[in-house]
């Protein structure tokens, strides 16, 4: 599972899937120290806790960058590549 971007401590990974079925919804997980959580790309939490501050920036980099998840996530389940998206500044 590549990390595709970090800030602030919060580190932004997405998964390879060899079944695309296996995951219905596109989505990305996030670590911040002991916190676990899964976002789709529209900002929702699917899973998980997060601390407050933490998950608004987490919000609003995935709501600044959601054109960029959608591809990432199209290219790493067909061509099992990735790239990095920029962190929160």
């Amino acid at each position: 599972m590549p990390i595709i971007s970090q800030f602030y401590g919060i580190v932004v990974t997405m998964y390879f899937e060899e079944n695309i079925g296996k995951h219905h919804v596109p989505h990305i997980h996030i670590r911040y120290n002991e916190y676990k959580a899964v976002y789709d790309f529209n900002a929702n939490k699917l899973e998980g806790t997060m601390t407050v501050k933490q998950e608004k920036m987490i919000e609003a980099w995935i709501l600044i960058h959601k054109e960029e998840l959608e591809t990432l996530w199209k290219v790493m389940q067909e061509d099992n590549k990735y790239f990095k998206i920029e962190p929160l500044k």
